[in-house]
């Protein structure tokens, strides 16, 4: 990718237009199916819900980067799908895609399932591990919280 500008952008479902919800689907099946040989349900009806914002940079109209943040039971913020694009990776764009939405998710808690090789990347973001480690189609993953009160503050 070129060095040109980012543009941070968040958007509900219904904000997406038809042509970003293709690139984004297309991103993140491109990294988690066939990148990572994970063969699951990549549509998980989570897209659509109320509550989920869709982050994302931008750049020369290519995206760079993505998470999504759901709205989990008890005000409980959920982060995933955290991906950046391979033609971007190695340039920090998924620490400044992860401070705008931790930005965004406010003072409520917030949790995540980091694939386990990452879990210091979000240790790093005030991050703990809450449970032991679990295999999720076929790669090892680390259940973690961030709490408002947590070390990150």
């Amino acid at each position: 990718m070129s060095t040109a500008a980012l543009r941070l952008h968040v958007a509900a479902f219904g904000e997406l237009s038809a042509r970003t919800l293709h690139d984004l689907l297309k991103l993140r099946v491109d990294v988690f199916v066939v990148e990572q040989e994970c063969a699951y349900p990549e549509l998980d009806g989570r897209d659509v819900e109320p509550g989920t914002r869709h982050l994302w940079l931008e750049r020369d109209g290519a995206i760079a980067a993505y998470l999504r943040i759901l709205a989990d039971p008890g005000g409980v913020a959920r982060i995933g799908r955290v991906l950046v694009a391979p033609t971007a990776r190695r340039q920090g764009l998924a620490g400044r895609l992860l401070t705008e939405a931790l930005a965004l998710v406010g003072e409520r808690p917030c949790v995540l399932d980091a694939q386990s090789h990452l879990a210091g990347f979000y240790r790093a973001h005030g991050f703990t591990d809450t449970g032991p480690e679990f295999v999720e189609d076929g790669i090892p993953h680390l259940p973690m919280r961030r709490d408002p009160e947590g070390p990150h503050r």
